[in-house]
């Protein structure tokens, strides 16, 4: 961790719905004035989508189905790590960024499925905000967690995952239905070993659960809305945590355990401003402590 420089991680796996989150930060930053540096974990996959689709190819051939995005072989892993230390110590390091499609691509003048290139990250930022597959990784060789002050996991119950991961990637990026399953199948044995690990070491975990039917995902014609679920907010240390504060700002909101809150899902945005805001003015007001 870094009390001078502090390194905000949202992690969840491909679909969870993690855009609400870096939202409602965002909302934050502006409304507090401060200065955040941003940073897409897609910048840190090894291969781009070429050389994905070769890389997967030869770890078929090899006998291995199950070769992905979210495990270790296939991802910077300590490149990540060392901007997450840089950063704690100076406020600067390097990045880029995975163009996904082609109006991301467009500007840069290169295809879809490709990385710019590395570049110092912005001057004069007050902290770091992350988003993306391995905020909280640790492995026998490195450990990203330790240097984040602030580690919040995104983890809608399963079925709910793959119905918006179905729904985005057919949609907003073309794939077939076959292509998506393929994918979550692929992913799987990575999945339980190095993405749900994570959320055991995040400070807050908000999980989405639809109250409507999601029995069968494959079949779902649209993902249930916000109205439609109910979020389980969990705190790994509820010490200083205001839940009559909370339940008093979340109308219908209750405590199901000591360190745990439920809300309707249409409030789960106001009820990570009302969370969060706290912790980020705490961690900047240690940060300027600092010498």
């Amino acid at each position: 961790m870094s009390a001078k420089h502090p390194v905000v991680a949202v992690t969840g796996s491909s679909g969870a719905g993690t855009t609400s989150v870096l939202n409602s930060f965002a909302h934050i930053f502006r409304r507090e004035g401060f200065k955040a540096q941003f940073v897409q974990g897609d910048a840190f996959h090894r291969f781009d989508r070429q050389a994905l689709r070769t890389a997967m190819k030869e770890a078929e051939d090899g006998g291995n189905r199950h070769l992905s995005l979210f495990g270790p072989q296939t991802n910077l892993l300590d490149a990540l790590e060392a901007l997450f230390t840089r950063y704690g110590q100076s406020a600067n390091g390097k990045t880029r960024r995975y163009l996904h499609d082609e109006v991301e691509a467009e500007p840069y003048g290169q295809a879809p499925g490709t990385f710019t290139q590395w570049e110092e990250i912005e001057a004069a930022t007050d902290l770091m905000l992350y988003e993306g597959l391995h905020g909280g990784y640790v492995d026998e060789k490195v450990n990203i967690a330790r240097h984040v002050d602030l580690l919040v996991g995104v983890v809608p119950i399963i079925n709910l995952e793959w119905i918006q991961k179905l729904h985005r990637d057919q949609k907003m990026r073309g794939y077939s239905q076959e292509a998506v399953t393929d994918t979550i199948l692929r992913r799987m044995p990575d999945y339980v070993d190095h993405i749900c690990p994570q959320f055991s070491r995040t400070h807050v975990n908000f999980q989405r659960v639809p109250t409507v039917d999601t029995s069968n995902p494959f079949i779902a014609k649209s993902i249930p809305t916000a109205d439609e679920s109910m979020v389980v907010i969990r705190f790994d240390n509820p010490k200083g945590i205001d839940f009559p504060y909370l339940l008093s700002m979340l109308h219908d909101s209750w405590m199901s355990r000591p360190n745990t809150i439920v809300v309707p899902g249409g409030k789960m945005e106001l009820a990570m401003e009302l969370i969060f805001t706290p912790m980020i003015l705490q961690l900047m007001h240690r940060a300027k402590r600092q010498p």
